[in-house]
């Protein structure tokens, strides 16, 4: 059986290209250290951020309405940052460039050393930033172990 290593990429559809690349060049690019490139595919403009670990990808909405995470499809995204002082260093850094992040904090209630912050895009989905949590280390770590 194939052992996924990850995820390859997320393509997101957008009501307003100009104004989502604007918000995920702050995002994704000056808070967050990725790369961009545009591209074209099937006659539609696409832009693409990466890292060493995975890309997103923005493409035009063919129907532009504001993004609903309790209808069918993506909820919410989430990235994941390696300590709770990247977390509150991404918070400060958004919020430099003007995004309305809220407050690195501890949420106790999804886990003892759960540390986030979230902030929303244009078209209204729900983005969050959280650390690399014990548990989720001590299940990489230790995955062959585990029952």
């Amino acid at each position: 059986m194939p052992d996924v290593i990850g995820v390859e990429h997320i393509y997101l559809t957008v009501s307003d290209l100009g104004a989502s690349e604007r918000f995920y060049d702050l995002v994704l690019v000056q808070a967050l250290g990725f790369r961009k490139k545009a591209f074209t595919l099937v006659d539609e403009p696409h832009i693409h951020y990466f890292n060493r670990q995975f890309g997103v990808v923005l493409r035009p909405a063919r129907v532009a309405t504001l993004h609903d995470p309790y209808a069918p499809g993506l909820h919410h995204l989430c990235l994941r940052v390696l300590s709770a002082a990247d977390v509150r260093s991404a918070a400060e850094a958004l919020k430099r460039l003007g995004i309305e992040a809220s407050e690195a904090r501890l949420y106790p209630e999804y886990a003892p050393d759960y540390m986030a912050t979230f902030f929303t895009d244009p078209d209204g989905m729900r983005l969050e930033i959280a650390n690399f949590r014990e548990e989720r280390r001590h299940r990489h770590d230790s995955w062959d172990e585990l029952p």
